[in-house]
């Protein structure tokens, strides 16, 4: 038997553990969303009442919450402040969130909240928000601390949508669709 063949099977199975733990995780760059309109300006859209309907699926796809969130958001001092209230149809979570954010340079942002560890750091990218932190995530009777990718693409003016990404070891462990609607 040549060494070929006997080395052949091994490194199958690691070739495949490689490609299977690539698909597990999510690659977005922002830059691909620069010249795409309409631009999303963070503190417009949320400078006001929005209402949110969003899910959570966990690594299979169940969906396992599923909940509205109604933001209050208000400007004061330069500073973003959304007050978040959640109502849960599926699943239970938090049932409050205060985030507030700053600008700190063009398209450059900090935020926190009380439940997020750290300061979440914020990116524009013309039609696309990129939001990162780290959150200890309470599932049954542990807590993980766990990241998020958190996505945001304009639709219009009044209209977008959510995509995070929450992570625990570089592998995406579950995913949150939420759409936003601005309200008059």
């Amino acid at each position: 038997m040549s060494k070929l063949s006997q080395w052949a099977p091994r490194l199958l199975v690691v070739l495949g553990a490689t490609f299977g733990l690539a698909a597990c995780s999510v690659s977005i760059d922002g830059n691909d969303y620069k010249s795409i309109e309409p631009t999303f300006d963070i503190n417009q859209f949320f400078n006001g009442q929005v209402r949110a309907w969003g899910i959570v699926q966990n690594r299979s796809g169940e969906v396992v919450q599923r909940f509205i969130v109604d933001i209050d958001g208000r400007i004061e001092t330069g500073e973003l402040i959304l007050d978040e209230t959640f109502t849960y149809g599926v699943g239970d979570g938090p049932k409050t969130r205060i985030w507030r954010i700053e600008q700190q340079a063009p398209g450059s942002f900090i935020g926190n909240a009380g439940d997020i560890a750290g300061p979440a750091t914020g990116t524009a990218f013309g039609n696309a928000f990129n939001f990162r932190y780290e959150m200890d995530l309470p599932v049954d009777d542990t807590e993980y601390r766990v990241a998020f990718d958190d996505w945001f693409w304009a639709f219009d003016e009044q209209t977008m949508m959510n995509r995070s990404y929450i992570k625990k070891f570089g592998l995406v462990m579950a995913e949150v669709t939420i759409f936003m609607q601005r309200q008059e």
